[in-house]
Protein backbone atom coordinates (compact mmCIF):
# COMPACT_ATOMS: atom_id res chain seq x y z
CA UNK A 1 0.00 0.00 0.00
CA UNK A 2 2.66 2.44 0.78
CA UNK A 3 4.79 1.76 -2.49
CA UNK A 4 1.27 2.35 -4.38
CA UNK A 5 0.75 5.50 -2.86
CA UNK A 6 4.58 6.38 -3.47
CA UNK A 7 3.99 5.83 -6.85
CA UNK A 8 0.98 7.97 -7.87
CA UNK A 9 2.26 10.57 -5.48
CA UNK A 10 5.96 10.58 -7.62
CA UNK A 11 3.20 10.29 -11.01
CA UNK A 12 1.54 13.28 -10.09
CA UNK A 13 4.73 15.51 -9.21
CA UNK A 14 6.17 14.39 -12.46
CA UNK A 15 3.11 15.30 -14.84
CA UNK A 16 3.25 18.52 -12.47
CA UNK A 17 6.66 19.18 -13.78
CA UNK A 18 6.61 18.36 -17.28
CA UNK A 19 3.38 20.29 -17.93
CA UNK A 20 4.69 23.35 -16.22
CA UNK A 21 5.79 24.80 -18.85
CA UNK A 22 3.32 26.64 -21.52
CA UNK A 23 5.63 27.52 -24.15
CA UNK A 24 5.73 23.75 -26.23
CA UNK A 25 4.10 24.61 -29.72
CA UNK A 26 2.48 21.92 -32.03
CA UNK A 27 3.83 22.28 -35.04
CA UNK A 28 2.61 20.79 -38.33
CA UNK A 29 4.09 17.17 -39.81
CA UNK A 30 6.90 18.45 -42.28
CA UNK A 31 8.87 15.45 -43.70
CA UNK A 32 12.25 17.75 -44.49
CA UNK A 33 13.74 15.58 -47.00
CA UNK A 34 15.50 19.17 -48.13
CA UNK A 35 17.21 18.66 -44.40
CA UNK A 36 19.29 15.35 -46.10
CA UNK A 37 19.44 16.13 -49.45
CA UNK A 38 23.28 15.53 -49.55
CA UNK A 39 22.51 11.78 -48.44
CA UNK A 40 20.91 9.25 -51.22
CA UNK A 41 17.44 8.79 -50.98
CA UNK A 42 17.10 5.60 -52.55
CA UNK A 43 13.31 6.52 -53.28
CA UNK A 44 14.30 10.29 -54.82
CA UNK A 45 14.44 9.36 -58.58
CA UNK A 46 12.43 6.34 -58.83
CA UNK A 47 9.99 6.61 -61.71
CA UNK A 48 6.59 7.39 -61.70
CA UNK A 49 4.38 7.11 -59.90
CA UNK A 50 6.37 8.95 -56.99
CA UNK A 51 6.58 7.31 -53.75
CA UNK A 52 4.18 8.46 -50.85
CA UNK A 53 6.27 10.52 -48.65
CA UNK A 54 6.00 7.55 -45.76
CA UNK A 55 7.20 5.13 -47.79
CA UNK A 56 9.93 7.88 -49.06
CA UNK A 57 10.76 8.75 -45.48
CA UNK A 58 11.31 4.83 -44.20
CA UNK A 59 13.43 3.56 -47.21
CA UNK A 60 15.86 6.43 -46.00
CA UNK A 61 15.97 5.90 -42.98
CA UNK A 62 16.79 1.89 -43.87
CA UNK A 63 19.38 3.70 -45.98
CA UNK A 64 21.13 5.50 -43.52
CA UNK A 65 21.12 2.38 -41.10
CA UNK A 66 22.74 0.24 -44.08
CA UNK A 67 25.31 3.22 -44.78
CA UNK A 68 25.76 4.91 -41.16
CA UNK A 69 29.43 5.45 -41.46
CA UNK A 70 29.23 7.53 -44.85
CA UNK A 71 25.86 9.52 -43.12
CA UNK A 72 27.34 10.25 -39.65
CA UNK A 73 31.17 10.91 -41.35
CA UNK A 74 32.91 14.10 -41.36
CA UNK A 75 36.15 16.30 -42.01
CA UNK A 76 37.75 17.41 -39.09
CA UNK A 77 37.16 20.92 -38.49
CA UNK A 78 40.11 23.25 -38.95
CA UNK A 79 38.85 26.38 -36.93
CA UNK A 80 39.40 25.06 -33.14
CA UNK A 81 40.05 27.98 -30.79
CA UNK A 82 39.17 28.97 -27.28
CA UNK A 83 37.07 31.72 -26.47
CA UNK A 84 36.27 33.69 -23.05
CA UNK A 85 33.59 35.27 -22.27
CA UNK A 86 30.86 35.04 -19.15
CA UNK A 87 28.51 32.40 -18.71
CA UNK A 88 24.86 33.15 -19.65
CA UNK A 89 21.85 30.91 -18.68
CA UNK A 90 20.04 30.50 -22.45
CA UNK A 91 16.61 29.49 -20.24
CA UNK A 92 13.91 27.83 -22.21
CA UNK A 93 11.28 28.68 -20.02
CA UNK A 94 9.64 32.09 -18.82
CA UNK A 95 9.11 30.86 -15.16
CA UNK A 96 9.58 33.91 -12.45
CA UNK A 97 12.02 31.88 -10.80
CA UNK A 98 14.30 31.56 -13.82
CA UNK A 99 14.04 35.06 -15.20
CA UNK A 100 15.10 36.02 -11.96
CA UNK A 101 18.26 33.55 -12.13
CA UNK A 102 18.78 34.77 -15.80
CA UNK A 103 18.74 38.61 -14.40
CA UNK A 104 20.94 37.93 -11.51
CA UNK A 105 23.33 36.55 -13.67
CA UNK A 106 23.47 39.26 -15.80
CA UNK A 107 23.92 42.01 -13.07
CA UNK A 108 26.67 39.69 -11.51
CA UNK A 109 28.52 39.70 -15.34
CA UNK A 110 28.13 43.78 -15.62
CA UNK A 111 29.28 44.12 -12.06
CA UNK A 112 32.62 41.75 -12.25
CA UNK A 113 31.64 39.44 -9.59
CA UNK A 114 31.31 36.29 -12.40
CA UNK A 115 34.57 35.76 -13.62
CA UNK A 116 34.77 34.69 -17.09
CA UNK A 117 34.30 30.61 -18.46
CA UNK A 118 36.53 29.49 -21.47
CA UNK A 119 34.59 27.85 -24.18
CA UNK A 120 35.66 25.55 -27.21
CA UNK A 121 34.35 27.02 -30.50
CA UNK A 122 34.38 25.98 -33.99
CA UNK A 123 32.14 25.31 -37.25
CA UNK A 124 30.58 22.39 -37.28
CA UNK A 125 31.22 19.68 -39.69
CA UNK A 126 27.43 19.56 -40.22
CA UNK A 127 25.61 22.68 -42.21
CA UNK A 128 22.50 23.95 -41.44
CA UNK A 129 20.11 27.05 -42.59
CA UNK A 130 20.77 28.90 -38.92
CA UNK A 131 24.74 30.13 -38.95
CA UNK A 132 24.38 30.06 -34.95
CA UNK A 133 23.50 27.27 -35.02
CA UNK A 134 26.49 25.52 -36.55
CA UNK A 135 29.14 27.67 -34.27
CA UNK A 136 29.91 24.33 -31.96
CA UNK A 137 29.69 25.70 -27.96
CA UNK A 138 31.69 23.25 -25.37
CA UNK A 139 32.52 24.78 -22.16
CA UNK A 140 36.07 23.68 -21.43
CA UNK A 141 37.21 22.35 -17.98
CA UNK A 142 40.48 21.57 -17.95
CA UNK A 143 41.72 19.08 -15.00
CA UNK A 144 44.43 20.84 -12.80
CA UNK A 145 46.76 17.89 -13.51
CA UNK A 146 46.54 18.83 -17.56
CA UNK A 147 47.16 22.56 -17.65
CA UNK A 148 50.39 23.41 -18.79
CA UNK A 149 51.35 24.55 -15.41
CA UNK A 150 51.10 21.34 -14.08
CA UNK A 151 53.52 19.61 -15.72
CA UNK A 152 54.06 16.24 -17.53
CA UNK A 153 51.80 13.67 -15.95
CA UNK A 154 52.83 9.69 -16.05
CA UNK A 155 49.40 8.99 -16.30
CA UNK A 156 47.32 9.01 -19.44
CA UNK A 157 45.23 12.62 -19.75
CA UNK A 158 41.49 11.17 -19.99
CA UNK A 159 38.65 13.23 -20.84
CA UNK A 160 35.14 13.24 -21.25
CA UNK A 161 32.53 14.49 -23.27
CA UNK A 162 29.06 15.76 -21.46
CA UNK A 163 25.87 16.51 -23.08
CA UNK A 164 22.53 17.22 -20.70
CA UNK A 165 19.06 16.98 -21.80
CA UNK A 166 16.60 18.66 -24.48
CA UNK A 167 15.93 21.88 -23.68
CA UNK A 168 18.84 22.15 -20.93
CA UNK A 169 19.86 26.18 -19.99
CA UNK A 170 23.76 26.46 -20.59
CA UNK A 171 24.38 25.72 -16.80
CA UNK A 172 22.66 22.28 -16.58
CA UNK A 173 25.84 19.35 -16.12
CA UNK A 174 27.93 22.38 -15.33
CA UNK A 175 28.69 20.86 -11.37
CA UNK A 176 29.44 17.40 -12.84
CA UNK A 177 32.38 18.49 -14.89
CA UNK A 178 33.86 20.07 -11.62
CA UNK A 179 33.20 17.03 -9.87
CA UNK A 180 34.98 14.98 -13.15
CA UNK A 181 37.98 17.71 -12.40
CA UNK A 182 38.38 16.45 -8.96
CA UNK A 183 39.46 13.12 -10.67
CA UNK A 184 41.94 14.14 -12.41
CA UNK A 185 39.46 14.12 -15.71
CA UNK A 186 38.73 16.74 -17.97
CA UNK A 187 35.16 17.78 -19.36
CA UNK A 188 33.51 19.42 -22.15
CA UNK A 189 30.03 20.03 -21.16
CA UNK A 190 28.37 20.52 -24.87
CA UNK A 191 25.92 22.69 -25.92
CA UNK A 192 23.58 20.05 -28.42
CA UNK A 193 22.21 21.47 -31.71
CA UNK A 194 19.49 24.32 -31.05
CA UNK A 195 20.47 24.75 -27.52
CA UNK A 196 21.83 27.83 -25.52
CA UNK A 197 23.99 29.73 -27.51
CA UNK A 198 23.22 27.73 -30.62
CA UNK A 199 19.58 28.67 -30.60
CA UNK A 200 17.99 30.53 -33.29
CA UNK A 201 16.39 33.76 -32.27
CA UNK A 202 13.13 33.20 -33.43
CA UNK A 203 12.67 29.95 -30.76
CA UNK A 204 12.20 30.30 -26.82
CA UNK A 205 12.64 26.63 -26.37
CA UNK A 206 15.06 24.11 -28.47
CA UNK A 207 12.53 22.93 -30.71
CA UNK A 208 14.27 22.24 -33.82
CA UNK A 209 16.53 19.30 -32.11
CA UNK A 210 13.17 17.68 -31.70
CA UNK A 211 10.21 18.10 -33.35
CA UNK A 212 7.20 17.05 -36.53
CA UNK A 213 10.22 18.08 -38.95
CA UNK A 214 10.95 14.67 -39.48
CA UNK A 215 14.20 15.45 -41.76
CA UNK A 216 15.22 18.18 -39.48
CA UNK A 217 15.23 16.51 -36.12
CA UNK A 218 17.28 13.33 -37.65
CA UNK A 219 19.53 16.49 -39.06
CA UNK A 220 19.89 17.46 -35.71
CA UNK A 221 21.24 14.03 -34.07
CA UNK A 222 24.00 13.76 -36.68
CA UNK A 223 25.20 16.77 -36.26
CA UNK A 224 25.11 16.31 -32.60
CA UNK A 225 27.38 12.82 -33.21
CA UNK A 226 29.42 14.40 -35.67
CA UNK A 227 30.32 17.33 -32.71
CA UNK A 228 31.34 14.53 -30.22
CA UNK A 229 33.33 13.19 -32.68
CA UNK A 230 35.11 16.43 -33.42
CA UNK A 231 35.46 17.34 -29.84
CA UNK A 232 37.12 14.18 -29.57
CA UNK A 233 39.55 15.24 -32.81
CA UNK A 234 40.59 18.53 -31.09
CA UNK A 235 41.08 16.74 -27.54
CA UNK A 236 43.31 14.61 -29.25
CA UNK A 237 45.67 17.43 -30.60
CA UNK A 238 45.95 18.50 -26.90
CA UNK A 239 48.13 14.86 -25.85
CA UNK A 240 44.59 13.60 -24.52
CA UNK A 241 44.40 9.85 -25.59
CA UNK A 242 41.31 8.23 -22.95
CA UNK A 243 37.85 9.07 -23.39
CA UNK A 244 34.62 9.10 -22.23
CA UNK A 245 31.16 10.40 -22.72
CA UNK A 246 28.12 11.25 -20.98
CA UNK A 247 24.65 11.89 -22.11
CA UNK A 248 21.36 12.51 -20.14
CA UNK A 249 17.92 12.24 -22.21
CA UNK A 250 17.95 12.71 -25.83
CA UNK A 251 21.89 13.84 -25.12
CA UNK A 252 22.00 9.70 -24.49
CA UNK A 253 21.06 9.25 -27.36
CA UNK A 254 23.41 11.30 -29.02
CA UNK A 255 26.00 9.93 -27.14
CA UNK A 256 25.25 6.32 -27.45
CA UNK A 257 25.33 6.76 -31.71
CA UNK A 258 28.56 8.67 -31.59
CA UNK A 259 29.71 5.74 -29.25
CA UNK A 260 28.68 3.28 -31.70
CA UNK A 261 30.39 5.13 -34.78
CA UNK A 262 33.80 5.81 -32.75
CA UNK A 263 36.09 3.22 -30.78
CA UNK A 264 37.48 6.05 -29.19
CA UNK A 265 34.45 6.32 -27.06
CA UNK A 266 35.78 3.75 -24.24
CA UNK A 267 33.70 4.80 -21.40
CA UNK A 268 30.14 5.48 -21.84
CA UNK A 269 27.17 6.71 -19.51
CA UNK A 270 23.48 6.90 -20.42
CA UNK A 271 21.60 8.55 -17.67
CA UNK A 272 18.10 7.76 -18.96
CA UNK A 273 18.14 5.83 -22.05
CA UNK A 274 15.89 4.19 -24.56
CA UNK A 275 15.94 2.19 -27.37
CA UNK A 276 13.49 3.19 -29.88
CA UNK A 277 13.72 7.22 -30.87
CA UNK A 278 10.17 7.28 -32.04
CA UNK A 279 7.95 5.04 -29.55
CA UNK A 280 9.73 7.59 -27.18
CA UNK A 281 8.26 10.32 -29.33
CA UNK A 282 5.31 8.77 -29.35
CA UNK A 283 4.84 8.23 -25.63
CA UNK A 284 6.31 10.06 -23.23
CA UNK A 285 4.69 13.22 -22.07
CA UNK A 286 7.65 15.85 -23.11
CA UNK A 287 7.10 15.03 -27.01
CA UNK A 288 3.24 15.11 -26.28
CA UNK A 289 2.88 18.43 -28.64
CA UNK A 290 5.36 16.39 -30.89
CA UNK A 291 2.95 12.94 -31.33
CA UNK A 292 -0.08 15.05 -31.98
CA UNK A 293 1.43 16.74 -35.07
CA UNK A 294 1.68 13.12 -36.40
CA UNK A 295 -1.58 11.88 -35.15
CA UNK A 296 -3.26 14.50 -36.85
CA UNK A 297 -1.69 13.63 -39.97
CA UNK A 298 -2.75 10.30 -39.54
CA UNK A 299 0.38 8.22 -38.33
CA UNK A 300 0.57 5.42 -36.31
CA UNK A 301 3.25 4.45 -33.81
CA UNK A 302 5.03 1.75 -35.56
CA UNK A 303 5.23 4.46 -38.56
CA UNK A 304 6.64 7.10 -36.25
CA UNK A 305 9.35 4.09 -34.91
CA UNK A 306 10.63 3.53 -39.02
CA UNK A 307 10.59 7.27 -39.56
CA UNK A 308 12.88 7.66 -36.77
CA UNK A 309 14.48 4.53 -37.46
CA UNK A 310 17.86 6.16 -38.43
CA UNK A 311 18.74 8.20 -35.30
CA UNK A 312 17.30 5.32 -33.21
CA UNK A 313 20.28 3.70 -30.63
CA UNK A 314 18.55 0.35 -31.16
CA UNK A 315 19.57 0.44 -34.47
CA UNK A 316 23.07 0.67 -33.51
CA UNK A 317 23.16 -1.56 -30.80
CA UNK A 318 25.65 -4.70 -32.81
CA UNK A 319 28.07 -1.61 -33.48
CA UNK A 320 28.01 -0.32 -30.46
CA UNK A 321 29.00 -3.65 -28.70
CA UNK A 322 31.67 -4.57 -31.70
CA UNK A 323 34.62 -2.76 -29.03
CA UNK A 324 34.95 -3.12 -26.04
CA UNK A 325 33.59 0.14 -23.73
CA UNK A 326 32.71 0.24 -19.70
CA UNK A 327 29.22 1.57 -19.47
CA UNK A 328 27.07 2.96 -17.04
CA UNK A 329 22.90 2.63 -17.79
CA UNK A 330 20.81 4.51 -15.46
CA UNK A 331 16.81 4.77 -15.84
CA UNK A 332 14.05 5.70 -13.53
CA UNK A 333 11.32 3.62 -12.49
CA UNK A 334 8.73 5.96 -12.42
CA UNK A 335 9.70 8.07 -16.05
CA UNK A 336 6.85 9.29 -18.27
CA UNK A 337 9.26 10.29 -20.64
CA UNK A 338 11.62 7.52 -21.48
CA UNK A 339 8.89 4.42 -20.45
CA UNK A 340 10.23 2.04 -18.60
CA UNK A 341 10.11 -0.64 -20.94
CA UNK A 342 12.15 0.85 -23.50
CA UNK A 343 14.96 1.70 -20.65
CA UNK A 344 14.52 -2.23 -19.98
CA UNK A 345 14.88 -3.06 -23.28
CA UNK A 346 18.24 -1.64 -23.66
CA UNK A 347 19.74 -3.78 -20.37
CA UNK A 348 17.93 -6.61 -22.43
CA UNK A 349 19.56 -5.64 -25.24
CA UNK A 350 23.28 -5.45 -23.70
CA UNK A 351 22.88 -8.50 -22.13
CA UNK A 352 22.05 -10.33 -25.06
CA UNK A 353 25.20 -8.67 -26.60
CA UNK A 354 27.44 -9.53 -23.75
CA UNK A 355 28.13 -5.39 -23.55
CA UNK A 356 29.86 -4.73 -19.96
CA UNK A 357 27.63 -2.40 -18.30
CA UNK A 358 26.57 -1.32 -14.77
CA UNK A 359 22.69 -0.72 -14.21
CA UNK A 360 21.16 1.77 -11.63
CA UNK A 361 17.76 2.71 -10.83
CA UNK A 362 16.69 5.82 -9.37
CA UNK A 363 13.32 5.75 -7.48
CA UNK A 364 11.64 8.58 -9.33
CA UNK A 365 10.85 10.16 -12.63
CA UNK A 366 12.61 11.93 -15.61
CA UNK A 367 12.09 15.21 -14.18
CA UNK A 368 12.25 14.71 -11.09
CA UNK A 369 15.61 13.38 -11.49
CA UNK A 370 16.74 16.74 -10.87
CA UNK A 371 14.92 17.41 -8.07
CA UNK A 372 16.31 16.75 -4.20
CA UNK A 373 17.18 14.14 -3.07
CA UNK A 374 16.86 12.15 -6.67
CA UNK A 375 19.68 14.64 -7.86
CA UNK A 376 22.03 13.76 -5.40
CA UNK A 377 21.38 10.14 -6.02
CA UNK A 378 21.99 10.25 -9.61
CA UNK A 379 25.21 11.98 -9.22
CA UNK A 380 26.31 9.56 -6.93
CA UNK A 381 25.81 6.87 -9.53
CA UNK A 382 27.32 9.08 -12.19
CA UNK A 383 29.77 10.20 -10.86
CA UNK A 384 31.43 6.85 -8.62
CA UNK A 385 31.31 5.22 -12.42
CA UNK A 386 33.22 7.53 -14.49
CA UNK A 387 35.93 7.71 -11.35
CA UNK A 388 36.15 3.67 -11.04
CA UNK A 389 36.04 3.05 -14.93
CA UNK A 390 38.41 5.77 -16.09
CA UNK A 391 40.85 4.71 -13.16
CA UNK A 392 40.27 1.10 -15.05
CA UNK A 393 41.10 2.77 -17.94
CA UNK A 394 44.53 4.05 -17.22
CA UNK A 395 45.53 1.01 -15.13
CA UNK A 396 44.49 -1.58 -17.51
CA UNK A 397 44.88 0.60 -21.32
Amino acid sequence: MLWDWYGRWMTAWETALTTRDTNRVVRPLEWGFDWLNDFADPLHSTPAPCPQPLDRMIALNREIVSRSDDFFAYTTPTDFRLEFRHPQLFPTNVRPETLEQEAEMKRRAASGELEEAEFLRFTSPVRTPYPKNDQVNARWYPAPSHTASAGRSPSPKQAIVVLPQWNSDAISHNALCTLFNRFGISALRLSQPYHDIRRPAELERSDYAVSANVGRTASSCRQAVVDIRSCIDWLQTQGYTQFGVLGTSLGSCYAFIAAAHDPRLRVCAFNHASTWFGDVVWQGQSTRHVRAAFADAGLTQDQVRQIFLGISPMAYMERFAAHPKRVLVVHATYDLTFPLDLSLDVLANFKRLGIDFVSRVLPCGHYTTGETPYKYIDGWYLGSFIYKAFRGLAKNG
